[in-house]
C-alpha cells in the first residue's frame, strides 16, 4: 500500500482549461463582480481551477472583467413621445433606467439614484454624465464610443439640442445592448 492519498494527478487528463488569475484572488471589500475584482462565481473544480469561465466574465483589453446583465434597448420615438405627454415625468425614469443599466452592466458608475437625484436637483448634469459613462462602457470593451463626454454641450442649443442629444445617447446605447443580445426596441 502506498502512503500516498488518492487524488488527481497526471494520470486524470489535463487540468481544466481557465484558471483563477492572481488578480481574481478574493480580498477584504471585494466580491464577485465588484468592479472586476473577486473571484468568478461558479463551481471550483479540482486543484482550484474553475471547469470554464463562468458566464459574466468577458476578455477586455484590460484582462477580463465582470459583466453584469445587458440593458434594455428602448426606441427613442416612443420615449419622446412618452416624455411629451407626461409633462416631463418620463425623463426621470429614463435616467433611472438607464444609470442602473449602466451600473449594473459595468459593476461601477454613479448608478440609478444618483442620477436620479443629479437629474431633478442639477438637470443640465445629465446631459455630460449619461454620455460619460456610455463612452466608458464602450472604450472598457475595446471600441470606439459614438458618444463623447463633450456631447452634453447639445443642450445649449435651445430645443433642437436636447432633441439631437437624446437621439445620439439613445441610438448609442441601443447598438450595444442590440449588439450583445438584447431584443430591438
Amino acid at each position: 500500500m502506498s502512503d500516498q492519498p488518492p487524488g488527481p494527478g497526471p494520470a486524470h487528463g489535463p487540468p481544466p482549461p481557465w484558471t483563477q488569475p492572481s488578480w481574481a484572488q478574493p480580498g477584504p471589500g471585494y466580491g464577485a463582480g465588484y468592479g472586476g475584482y473577486g473571484p468568478p462565481p461558479g463551481p471550483v473544480g479540482p486543484g482550484g481551477t474553475y471547469d470554464r469561465p463562468p458566464l459574466g466574465w468577458v476578455a477586455t483589453p484590460w484582462g477580463p472583467r465582470w459583466r453584469g446583465p445587458v440593458g434594455r434597448p428602448q426606441n427613442t420615438g416612443m420615449a419622446i413621445l412618452l416624455t411629451i405627454v407626461t409633462c416631463g415625468i418620463w425623463q426621470y425614469v429614463w435616467t433611472y433606467r438607464t444609470h442602473d443599466d449602466l451600473q449594473r452592466y459595468r459593476g461601477e458608475g454613479i448608478g440609478a439614484t444618483v442620477g436620479l437625484i443629479l437629474s431633478i436637483f442639477v438637470g443640465i448634469a445629465i446631459f455630460f454624465t449619461v454620455p460619460m459613462e456610455i463612452e466608458k462602457m464602450y472604450q472598457e470593451e475595446g471600441l470606439a464610443s459614438p458618444v463623447r463626454t463633450t456631447d452634453g454641450l447639445w443642450c445649449l442649443l435651445p430645443l433642437a439640442g436636447p432633441i439631437i442629444w437624446f437621439c445620439k445617447v439613445q441610438d448609442a446605447l441601443a447598438a450595444f445592448w442590440i449588439a450583445r443580445g438584447a431584443p430591438p426596441a
